[in-house]
């Protein structure tokens, strides 16, 4: 048979070249999510050099974040007006351009806009670089690009407030956003020369209504969690607040279903495997992902008294786990297959996650690092196994208004697994009486996000043996 040419811009991605997109991408998706938790523990010095407290810096966090979710539901429109290539290497581009702005700052307003720039910039660049590696990487090779695009995800929350702590502590906290300048500069070069150009045939006008539906509800909602999540929260004005983020979310979702051209595509909910990785199931899973890394230095610190240098180099650990992981995950879903992987690594993982509230500096070291080891490893295959799954089965041209939904959902899970993982401290400290946290608190923390682990991981069992089978590789045995 005689071999078919390959469009031009596929025959880039195609082999190694899919490889090489997927590390591209997954760069710029470092650099973002690094920088998203390396500031939180440079926000004393920051507040310092601006003359504010840093309580009330937790604006640029929470600034960052509502701008960021408000946003990911224009990618689709905007890679499909102006070009995959054009927009993300655009994005990345006004990603460094807000990273040096943030550097440059003299004051808090200054600062305050520049991160809501930021999160313009990460807004468009995290769905449409994921999407590009989606539509160019053949389906036998997707569980390794996207092994490549989570482990930003699941690296940097661990990595970034050590390495913020040691840059403020060593050399000046601007630094932590000038080191994003090289990154980004090679990453627009790189991006403009192995990107390919991909856009609509027809041009769609833009859902303006959606759009303002759709960034009120996530704004409120998410505005309403942290405001949740604090130590002096406000109950009944968070509670309005996700209240309002509800309603406006449920006449988001109406006005989508009526229109002819949605800002939101609900296509993908369609798919079975889509929904429960990426919507109910996977939600689940990825609170308590998220709450994890953020629990884990906190216990050590408050609890136990270790320095932040020490917690990290306990947290390493943790981080270990993860990146060792990613040498076997493909191997263990080509044997295994998704809903194996999903349902005993989910359990596997509610176990650690449990453990780790049991665990003190007093426990003796292979226990410790072992079960911080293994709590990471299973927190990385639980993150892979979703996330390649929920775009496994979704048709081609369902893709772009699936990975803004997908995007849309993570970063609520993720805003919801700190925002649950404070409440259950608070909780906890209410419940017993205490003045200040303590152990106690943090088991209580743990236990309740390895119940929603578990509650996942039993989710997942209603899939079908061999879902994505074409993309796992797995075949059960007498089954062609």
């Amino acid at each position: 048979m005689a071999e078919q040419p390959a469009p031009a811009d596929g025959a880039r991605a195609a082999g190694h070249g899919a490889l090489r997109l997927s590390l591209i991408v997954t760069t710029a998706f470092f650099m973002e999510t690094l920088d998203g938790t390396v500031i939180v523990t440079a926000l004393p010095k920051i507040g310092h050099s601006f003359g504010v407290a840093p309580i009330d810096l937790s604006l640029s966090i929470t600034a960052y974040l509502l701008t960021l979710a408000a946003f990911i539901p224009t990618s689709p429109w905007f890679s499909d007006r102006f070009g995959s290539r054009t927009v993300f290497a655009g994005a990345v581009a006004l990603f460094t351009l807000a990273s040096m702005l943030c550097g440059l700052s003299t004051g808090f307003t200054t600062f305050i806009a520049a991160r809501v720039l930021q999160g313009f910039a990460a807004a468009l660049m995290a769905p449409v670089g994921r999407l590009v590696v989606l539509r160019n990487t053949p389906k036998n090779q997707l569980v390794r690009a996207m092994a490549t695009l989570t482990w930003p995800a699941l690296i940097a929350p661990v990595l970034g407030p050590p390495l913020g702590g040691f840059i403020t502590t060593y050399a000046d906290w601007r630094w932590i956003f000038f080191l994003n300048l090289p990154i980004g500069l090679a990453g627009v070069a790189l991006a403009l020369r192995f990107v390919p150009q991909e856009k609509a045939a027809t041009r769609t006008r833009f859902d303006r209504l959606g759009f303002v539906l759709t960034a009120v509800a996530l704004a409120s909602f998410i505005y309403g969690l942290d405001l949740l999540s604090r130590r002096d929260a406000d109950p009944p004005l968070a509670a309005a607040l996700m209240a309002v983020g509800l309603l406006v979310g449920v006449a988001a979702v109406r006005h989508a279903r009526r229109t002819a051209a949605p800002l939101l595509d609900f296509r993908g909910l369609a798919v079975r495997s889509f929904a429960l990785s990426a919507i109910t199931a996977g939600t689940l899973a990825r609170i308590s992902i998220s709450a994890t890394p953020f629990l884990l230095p906190l216990m050590f610190q408050i609890a136990y008294g270790l320095t932040p240098a020490q917690a990290g180099l306990l947290v390493l650990a943790y981080m270990a786990g993860n990146l060792a992981m990613k040498t076997i995950t493909t191997p263990l879903l080509r044997w295994f297959g998704f809903r194996s992987v999903l349902v005993v690594n989910g359990l596997l993982s509610a176990a650690a996650i449990f453990a780790c509230g049991l665990v003190s500096p007093q426990t003796v070291p292979p226990i410790l690092y072992g079960v911080l080891f293994l709590a990471g490893a299973f927190r990385s295959m639980n993150f892979t196994a979703m996330n390649t799954l929920a775009f496994a089965e979704v048709a081609p041209e369902g893709r772009g208004g699936a990975t803004a939904l997908w995007g849309m959902t993570q970063q609520v899970a993720f805003s919801l697994g700190v925002a649950a993982a404070a409440l259950a401290l608070n909780l906890s400290l209410s419940l017993r009486g205490g003045q200040a946290l303590a152990a106690a608190d943090f088991r209580f923390a743990f236990a309740a996000m390895a119940a929603l682990a578990l509650v996942s991981a039993l989710w997942f069992a209603q899939l079908h043996p061999d879902v994505a089978a074409e993309v796992s590789g797995h075949r059960r045995k007498g089954v062609d």
